[in-house]
């Protein structure tokens, strides 16, 4: 099993829930709002005469436990998704997961996505 976790633009996340669902694959996900950096920077603004670039962005978090075979699947329909070809598409991460337990029935592992 594999945990994804692709930052991205908040616009699209819509985008990217429809997507996983036409694809098969909107088994669960965890959703976060968060704050970041990269080379996107952030845009003048103008508040009371003073010029602010703000340092942070606002970006989603998108986070998917996903079983092995489909983990490139996932990732390539998530980049096509969300991509807009401007700084500040995000990143996915991958990474690798030891054990998956559901609280509710005691399943565990594959049983457990």
């Amino acid at each position: 099993m594999k945990k994804l976790e692709a930052i991205i633009r908040p616009e699209k996340l819509e985008d990217l829930k429809d997507a996983l669902s036409k694809a098969g694959f909107a088994k669960g996900m965890t959703v976060s709002q968060v704050l970041g950096y990269g080379n996107q920077k952030g845009f003048a603004e103008y508040v009371r005469g003073q010029k602010i670039v703000p340092t942070l962005l606002a970006k989603v978090k998108v986070e998917m436990i996903v079983h092995d075979m489909d983990t490139e699947e996932i990732a390539d329909l998530i980049c096509k998704t969300v991509r807009t070809g401007e700084v500040g598409d995000g990143k996915i991460f991958i990474f690798p997961v030891e054990e998956v337990i559901r609280i509710r029935t005691g399943e565990r592992d594959g049983d457990a996505i």
